[in-house]
């Protein structure tokens, strides 16, 4: 049991992981719109997959070299919060630029420059994500651990719902344009943009002023670590990189275990964010695939309206349901820690990934097409009865997704030895990378040659995929058992 380094009260765990509300602000945007972004620029159902590759990519490369730089790090900022703050003000301007991909259309195609802020988003939103998740693990106490995470969780999903709803609100509320001709991107889509570059830049400023990382020399007292010379940095590349790949090969057991639950899990997601929308848009508001086509839409001199009309509502839509989730995650997340020390985290991931795996499968019995009234509170709109419908599967979903975002990192982070934490934390973004690659090779192969371009089969792929994890936690070994504390 740790004794040396002292607890956190609620505010100090909060004002560690408060800059991830906004960075999940920012990546929900992402998540929920920019297949409708591409979509609208030109890109079809196959290519889409392979657009959305740039995120697993960047974070397969950046978040092991960022993880690796924070370890060595020591400086007025401190240890982290530098590459926080660095990644946050890179993720603001791409999200400033790329709605605005039409503008620069005298430089290259809209698409093109689309993917770029893609990857330079996913690429800024990767160096916050490490140091983040290593910034927890040094600030909180292994005893603290469950509660820590949770509430990284919590604020993840308070990030994640209002970025999801925000155009829908700027639609419904404001009054903006939430409709776009091939090759231009809606008013609303483009405003939502704006305001997430703000609250992302915002809330990592205040992570980075109202927390203060340790000293090396409490850090090492508080972690058990021997003081020790700073790692060379003068090191060759070829050094570097074999000191890397004996990290890699010499990664603790509880990583490896941990790998094949992550691979089902974010093969399950990586589908989820990029085919929910065409999946909706063909399901539930019946809209023919023929209208996902670029080629069949560049022998028409105009989209219809109706055809228009429909795809905006259903892209609102998903934002709607993306939030959603996000909700019910949060409230999930208030529990989550309390479950972990009653069962068990290992049961509690286990059924938690179940649920969203069920949630995903009974996509399929949510059709209706009856138009039916929906009073939001801040609006009413008209939607076919089975997007309504669609709510339910969305509470699994967002257990799911609490889970994931919290359970192996808690369980990993007591098989890590505490001056590698970055560096391994890095490491272990592979097993979200990696499914997410896979998922982008072969699911829009598995889409069009297997489904016909029929995009609702794709997710109940996803759901199988999510179940598959849930048997795959069981084979996890945790190194240790947290401690209960009772607040």
């Amino acid at each position: 049991m740790d004794t040396k380094q002292p607890g956190l009260n609620f505010w100090q765990i909060w004002n560690v992981s408060f800059g991830f509300l906004g960075v999940q602000f920012g990546f929900a945007l992402q998540n929920a719109n920019v297949s409708r972004i591409l979509s609208d620029l030109g890109a079809d159902l196959h290519s889409l997959s392979l657009f959305w590759l740039v995120a697993p990519i960047m974070g397969l490369i950046i978040q092991p070299i960022v993880g690796a730089a924070s370890d060595r790090t020591w400086n007025r900022l401190g240890r982290r919060r530098p590459y926080i703050l660095a990644g946050a003000i890179a993720a603001a301007i791409g999200m400033v630029l790329m709605p605005n991909a039409p503008l620069f259309v005298a430089l290259m195609t809209p698409m093109i420059f689309g993917a770029i802020m893609l990857a330079l988003m996913d690429a800024s939103f990767n160096i916050c994500f490490q140091p983040f998740r290593s910034l927890v693990s040094d600030m909180v106490p292994p005893r603290q651990r469950n509660i820590g995470y949770s509430v990284q969780s919590l604020l993840i999903n308070i990030g994640a719902v209002i970025g999801s709803i925000l155009p829908f609100l700027l639609t419904n509320v404001i009054g903006l344009e939430n409709t776009a001709q091939l090759g231009e991107v809606a008013p609303s889509v483009m405003w939502a943009f704006y305001i997430g570059a703000t609250v992302l830049l915002g809330s990592v400023i205040w992570t980075v002023v109202r927390t203060k990382e340790y000293a090396p020399k409490e850090y090492n007292y508080y972690k058990d670590v021997a003081d020790e010379p700073m790692p060379d940095t003068k090191q060759s590349m070829g050094q570097r990189f074999k000191g890397f790949l004996k990290l890699v090969v010499n990664m603790p057991t509880t990583m490896k275990q941990l790998a094949v639950v992550q691979f089902f899990s974010w093969f399950s997601l990586y589908i989820m964010w990029v085919y929910t929308t065409p999946a909706i848009t063909q399901h539930i508001w019946n809209v023919d695939k023929k209208w996902f086509d670029p080629d069949y839409l560049s022998t028409l001199a105009v989209i219809p309206q109706e055809i228009v009309l429909a795809k905006g509502a259903a892209g609102d839509w998903v934002g709607i349901l993306f939030a959603a989730y996000s909700v019910f995650a949060a409230v999930f997340s208030v529990f989550l820690a309390r479950l972990a020390d009653k069962f068990g985290r290992k049961l509690v991931y286990s059924l938690s990934l179940l649920a969203g795996g069920l949630g995903y499968v009974s996509f399929l019995i949510f059709q209706d097409l009856t138009p039916t009234n929906v009073d939001l509170l801040i609006t009413e709109v008209t939607v076919p009865l089975g997007a309504v419908k669609l709510l339910l599967p969305m509470v699994g979903i967002g257990i799911a997704w609490a889970a994931i975002l919290a359970m192996p990192y808690a369980m990993l982070a007591g098989a890590l030895p505490p001056q590698k934490t970055g560096v391994y934390m890095g490491i272990f973004n592979f097993t979200v990378a990696v499914p997410q690659i896979v998922a982008g090779l072969f699911s829009g192969l598995i889409l069009s040659a297997v489904f016909d371009n029929e995009a609702k089969y794709i997710i109940v792929v996803a759901g199988v995929s999510m179940i598959a994890g849930a048997l795959a936690v069981f084979f996890v070994k945790e190194p240790d058992q947290p401690v209960t504390v009772h607040e």
